[in-house]
């Protein structure tokens, strides 16, 4: 029987995809967003497909900070890109697309 693979739904396309495809973003108890590369941070999370446009549409429409419940700063999403740009290479679904 072959082994199941996770899927999520990205906050911005609402499409489907396996979970290791989409980036978590999190919000600790303490109110700091950050990415969660595990996917095991405790917190509040949501996903996103890792396409540029994408994350930016989900900011634009407020439909990360309606996931994450609360606002989203702009400062920290500046600091959110770089970290994603910071990601490990492992073929194209860990990198951000254009």
């Amino acid at each position: 029987m072959a082994k199941k693979i996770p899927q999520r739904m990205c906050v911005s396309c609402r499409t489907m995809k396996p979970k290791n495809n989409l980036i978590r973003v999190v919000v600790d108890q303490n109110g700091e967003m950050s990415l969660d590369q595990t996917g095991k941070k405790p917190g509040r999370g949501a996903y996103v497909c890792r396409s540029r446009n994408c994350i930016e549409e989900a900011i634009r429409v407020h439909r990360l900070a309606k996931g994450l419940k609360m606002a989203v700063n702009p400062e920290v999403v500046d600091q959110l890109f770089k970290e994603m740009e910071a990601l490990p290479s492992e073929g194209k679904a860990n990198t951000i697309e254009s």
